[in-house]
């Protein structure tokens, strides 16, 4: 009897390695990609023994051992899967498509809600470009905030040029910190940010860069950095660094990405 072979398992085939491609790039970022290769070499050898050759209590122990450790992976990983989901949601163009079309209904909707103050925010990143003050800027889009929101001193004020200059100010007690913007305030500032373990970022950058990238990889948040050596404005998002921006590029993702 020979082995039945379609197109269904020539796409099943195909999923399967893009699902692992991905895992691994989402990991290696991460600097568990060998831990990943140690599993799936796990899930191999499991396959082998209970499917291909069948050995009863070898296939038996190893079963229960996939059981247990389906539960711990998924504890010890939380981060990780999170910021899987987290860019399959974020970063897919028909999801852009969602958001470009809610935001056309919330536009003839709320015609009275004031938008985001993009020119604010851009001239205080070009102030302190000059200047070489260091900035961190989080603003906040459909993840939630608070745990980080927490960690700064709340200010909840609205949006100004001259507070985000003050704010970042080097002898100021908060700049070292972030600041938080959400729902087209400033909610907090001095806040604590996770950094990232990304092996693949640039050793140049300092911390505030990789607390930058740190917050985009476990939220949706768009994060603008000023840095504090060279001047240059940088933005991450998506897990992702977008470095030396010019102001009207800064300007134009302000505009693309931020939906108020």
């Amino acid at each position: 009897m020979g082995l039945e072979f379609g197109i269904k398992d020539i796409i099943d085939i195909l999923l399967v390695t893009i699902l692992l491609y991905q895992g691994y790039r989402l990991m290696k970022g991460t600097g568990t990609g060998n831990i990943f290769i140690g599993i799936i070499s796990f899930i191999i050898f499991w396959f082998l023994i209970t499917y291909v050759f069948k050995m009863r209590l070898m296939g038996t122990i190893l079963n229960s051992l996939i059981s247990v450790g389906t539960i711990a992976l998924i504890v010890i990983f939380q981060s990780e899967i999170r910021h899987f989901f987290s860019r399959i949601g974020g970063s897919h163009k028909s999801w852009k498509m969602l958001k470009s079309l809610q935001r056309f209904f919330n536009n003839n909707k709320k015609t009275n809600e004031s938008t985001f103050p993009v020119m604010k925010v851009v001239l205080a990143c070009i102030n302190m470009a000059r200047s070489k003050t260091g900035a961190l800027i989080v603003i906040a889009r459909n993840a939630s905030l608070v745990d980080y929101i927490e960690s700064g001193e709340i200010i909840n004020s609205e949006i100004n040029t001259r507070l985000l200059e003050n704010i970042f100010f080097k002898n100021s007690p908060l700049h070292d910190g972030a600041v938080i913007i959400t729902n087209n305030k400033i909610v907090s500032a001095g806040a604590i940010l996770p950094v990232s373990r990304d092996q693949s970022i640039p050793r140049n950058l300092g911390l505030r860069h990789r607390a930058a990238m740190g917050i985009t990889e476990k939220t949706d948040a768009l994060t603008i950095i000023v840095s504090e050596e060279s001047g240059a404005i940088s933005v991450a998002m998506n897990g992702k660094i977008n470095l030396n921006l010019k102001a009207e590029e800064l300007q134009q993702i302000l505009v693309e990405e931020i939906q108020f």
